[in-house]
C-alpha cells in the first residue's frame, strides 16, 4: 500500500449563507480501502462527497485526490475520480451505448468497446444497449451509471447510496465489483444508509452527525468504541447507539434494543 492517500480531506469546511453544514472534517483513504460514510439525514454524507467530486466548492480546508488539489486542480482530478449520486444524471436521449461510448471519448479510454462489453454483461444491461436512458427502469440508469464509471478505471470512487433501485443481482455485483476494485488499487468512499452493505464490504467507517466528525477508523475500532466487539452485535444496532440522543448505551442495552 502507498504511503501517499488516494483521497485527502484536511479541516473540510462548508457553510451555506454563514451556516455550517460540514465543519472541519479530516481523514485520508488509501489505496485499496473501502470507507463506508454513515450518519443520519443532514449529516453532511452528500455534502462531502459533492466537494471531493468538485460539484460544490469548500467554505474552508484542502480536498485532493491523487495528489492534486480539487480546487485548483479540477481536471486532473476529475480524470482520476469517479462519483456515482443516489439518482444519476443521465441525458434522457442517449442509449446506453452512446453513454458508454462518451464517456469513452471524455476519458480517452483504450479498448473501450471491450471493457464496455464486459461491464454490460455483468450489469446485465447487454440487451438493452440501444435503449435511451429516459426508457430505462430507475435500477437500470443506477447500473448504467455504475458503468460509465466504472469504464475509465479511477483512482477513486465516491458512491452515494449506490443500492437505490437495484435489484438483489445488481446488489451482489456492485458489493463484488466493489470489492475487485479496491484490490486493484482503486480508494472508494461509500455513503449508505444500509449499514448491512458498510459491514459485508467496508474495513474502515467515518461517521458524521450534523456536520461534525464523531468517529473515523476501523469497523472493531467502531465497534469497541460504540458498542462491542461483540459480533453477534449488528453494525445498525452500533450505529444506533452512537447517534442516540441520550448518549451511548452499553452493549447490553445495544442487544436488548436488537432483539424488540
Amino acid at each position: 500500500m502507498s504511503a501517499v492517500p488516494i483521497i485527502s480531506v484536511a479541516n473540510f469546511h462548508k457553510a451555506y449563507e454563514g451556516v455550517p453544514a460540514v465543519e472541519e472534517v479530516s481523514f485520508d483513504v488509501f489505496s485499496g480501502r473501502i470507507i463506508g460514510v454513515v450518519g443520519p439525514n443532514g449529516a453532511g454524507k452528500t455534502t462531502t462527497m459533492r466537494s471531493l467530486a468538485g460539484i460544490i466548492p469548500p467554505t474552508a480546508g484542502s480536498l485532493s485526490v491523487a495528489g492534486f488539489d480539487v480546487e485548483s486542480q479540477p481536471i486532473p482530478v476529475k480524470q482520476r475520480l469517479a462519483y456515482v449520486p443516489d439518482d444519476p444524471s443521465l441525458f434522457p436521449n442517449l442509449t446506453v451505448s452512446d453513454h458508454l461510448a462518451f464517456t469513452a471519448a471524455a476519458y480517452k479510454v483504450d479498448n473501450a468497446d471491450r471493457k464496455a462489453a464486459v461491464l454490460l454483461k455483468q450489469f446485465e444491461l447487454d440487451q438493452k444497449r440501444d435503449t435511451a436512458a429516459k426508457d430505462l427502469s430507475r435500477g437500470m440508469r443506477q447500473k448504467l451509471a455504475i458503468c460509465c464509471a466504472y469504464l475509465y478505471d479511477p483512482v477513486a470512487l465516491l458512491f452515494d447510496e449506490p443500492l437505490t433501485g437495484l435489484d438483489p443481482m445488481g446488489i451482489r455485483t456492485l458489493k463484488r465489483t466493489i470489492v475487485e476494485r479496491a484490490a486493484a488499487g482503486a480508494a472508494v468512499l461509500i455513503s449508505s444508509h444500509l449499514l448491512a452493505m458498510v459491514e459485508d464490504v467496508c474495513s474502515r467507517i467515518l461517521m458524521l452527525d450534523h456536520g461534525q466528525q464523531k468517529f473515523f477508523g476501523t469497523v472493531g475500532e467502531f465497534r469497541q468504541k460504540f458498542g462491542s466487539a461483540d459480533d453477534d452485535v449488528s453494525l445498525e444496532q452500533i450505529f444506533f447507539a452512537a447517534t442516540d440522543q441520550s448518549g451511548i448505551r452499553t452493549h447490553q442495552e445495544v442487544a436488548v434494543s436488537g432483539a424488540r
